[in-house]
């Protein structure tokens, strides 16, 4: 019997396009979950800035016939800027877990961990940009602290329809949902609630330290990503991408090691886009008696 041609081209063809589907549906969840319109595909190397809220100083109104209209100004101070770049990634199975496990099995069961640690990744620098909000709430539990930080939120966006996200630490959330008849949900890693005191959503992850509460407006959050698919990239490399280009991934074998490689590259940033509109909220500690 002949050998089929091509076997492993295609299978690991086939486990690319699993790949890439896996993280932008994962991704894609993410996004409406938290309500980010503005996704915007850049050039790696592109400086992304953030902003103060606008300084606007009135003139003109009540302006004579024909006289010219004084110019209003608008200023927007810039924040704290980060580079968008590649994040590259490569992992390896060895042969003797691919006879253990089966090719397609032991690559599959590699390539999930691979995305929840590139998940994390992209989770853990939107959490540590969240920490830099110079807005400020306290409160003596978890509910108050959510009420301050809604207020305070919906305040620095007083002109809009604002939905809050808000994003605390399991164990803050522990004693309050345990009385409360609600279920959780899982994405991007994160447990979740959605349309639970007065936010759209609220995330709980261990990476937000406890006793705090970042929340921000939706429309405040921003997905910048490097294209993946098209132009140089594509002419250099094999990479399998979804037609958004937001990750991509290879499968390969290195017979010099008897391995089967896994090899992704993203440039991916979640992050808000007005400082001063993420509010981080504190729990102060009960007073000792």
């Amino acid at each position: 019997m002949a050998v089929e041609e091509n076997l492993t081209t295609d299978l690991g063809t086939a486990l690319s396009i699993d790949f890439a589907s896996r993280f932008n549906q994962q991704f894609n969840s993410l996004r409406d979950l938290l309500g980010v319109e503005r996704v915007q595909p850049m050039a790696a190397g592109t400086l992304l800035k953030t902003y103060t809220q606008a300084d606007v100083t009135l003139a003109g109104g009540e302006v004579e016939p024909g006289d010219v209209i004084p110019l209003s100004e608008v200023a927007l101070v810039e924040g704290p800027t980060e580079e968008l770049t590649w994040d590259k990634r490569r992992k390896a199975v060895p042969m003797e877990d691919i006879q253990a496990y089966g090719f397609e099995r032991a690559i599959t069961r590699t390539d999930n961990a691979l995305i929840r640690e590139v998940q994390k990744g992209i989770r853990t620098k939107l959490l540590a940009q969240l920490a830099t909000g110079t807005g400020v709430a306290s409160g003596a539990n978890l509910q108050q602290v959510m009420a301050q930080n809604w207020a305070a939120v919906t305040t620095a966006f007083d002109e809009d329809d604002v939905q809050v996200i808000s994003f605390i630490n399991p164990f803050d959330a522990a004693d309050y949902l345990g009385d409360a008849s609600i279920s959780t949900q899982n994405a991007f890693g994160m447990n979740y609630v959605q349309d639970f005191l007065n936010n759209r959503v609220i995330f709980m992850h261990g990476e937000v330290p406890q006793g705090t509460v970042y929340s921000t407006a939706d429309q405040n959050l921003i997905a910048a990503y490097a294209l993946m698919n098209g132009g140089e990239i594509d002419r250099a490399f094999d990479f399998t991408t979804d037609d958004t280009g937001v990750i991509g991934v290879t499968h390969d074998i290195n017979k010099q090691r008897l391995t089967a490689e896994t090899v992704t590259a993203y440039g991916l940033v979640l992050f808000a886009e007005v400082i001063d509109g993420v509010v981080v909220g504190t729990i102060e500690p009960a007073p000792e008696v």
